[in-house]
């Protein structure tokens, strides 16, 4: 069987992927805190037919002799650059602008990490919680969910750069709540796992988290009150590889075609 048909398979499965995840980005274009994803590839095994070899005088095959057999996908890479910041004066919309992330009380009780801040209230044993569109709730730097008193109106409800919540009194003076916005930053944060929901969990690759409040980091995080952070995906950038993922699928199936017909000619030869 001719080689080519299989390098070009592999092709054409590999430029499918690439399309599905153009698609997904595409998809999230308006997904607040999303962060566009880029496929990665690795050539496969390649077969040595010749081997370069000299001898003492220089002389001989300076080259190999190699055929590749095709490509496959290695990886999906997140790109975590900020996304632009659309103010929206909302007081529990948050964006952060920095490396950031949000904790969450996820799934399962599972400590979750989300770029999206656009948190609501619930009411959650007749208290006032602040919890993500699915009803997770926020965490405080104790770890646990942030609550807001019942004298405290939201609108009156003002949140500092650190994170720091604060309310205006009825003499209009600041006045701190005893509770602070858990944000964390990771060594590796292309090691992440994404969930789904806008929700990213730890492993082993991205290290453990760190709390931005306990260590002296050279870039802390900055929150912005009443703004989100849009997605990052630019339309035209996916557009174009789209178009470049489309022609390439199409030379790989022209690839088996020529190969179909080239093992069609040599079926013919015996008659």
């Amino acid at each position: 069987m001719m080689r080519s048909l299989w390098t070009a398979a592999s092709g054409m499965k590999s430029q499918q992927l690439q399309v599905d995840t153009i698609s997904n980005n595409l998809a999230n274009v308006n997904t607040v805190g999303y962060k566009k994803e880029r496929l990665e590839f690795k050539s496969l095994l390649y077969e040595t037919m010749q081997k370069a070899i000299t001898d003492a005088d220089g002389a001989g095959r300076p080259v190999n002799l190699q055929v590749g057999h095709g490509v496959r996908p290695v990886a999906t890479l997140k790109n975590f650059s900020t996304g632009n910041i659309d103010m929206t004066h909302n007081p529990l919309d948050l964006a952060i602008n920095g490396k950031g992330f949000f904790a969450i009380q996820g799934p399962n009780e599972e400590e979750v990490y989300t770029r999206d801040g656009s948190f609501k209230t619930s009411v959650v044993d007749g208290e006032l919680m602040i919890v993500t569109s699915d009803g997770y709730p926020l965490l405080g730097i104790d770890d646990e969910p942030i609550y807001i008193p019942e004298n405290v109106s939201i609108e009156d409800l003002t949140i500092t750069e650190e994170g720091v919540l604060q309310y205006i009194d009825e003499d209009q003076e600041l006045v701190e709540l005893d509770n602070q916005i858990k944000i964390v930053q990771f060594s590796n944060r292309a090691g992440l796992e994404a969930m789904g929901q806008n929700f990213f969990k730890v492993t082993l690759a991205s290290g453990e988290p760190i709390i931005e409040v306990d260590e002296e980091l050279q870039n802390p995080s900055r929150i912005v009150q009443g703004a989100l952070e849009s997605s990052n995906v630019q339309v035209v950038e996916e557009m174009v590889k789209m178009i470049i993922a489309q022609r390439a699928y199409d030379i790989n199936s022209k690839a088996i075609q020529t190969s179909d017909d080239m093992l069609a000619i040599a079926n013919q030869l015996k008659r």
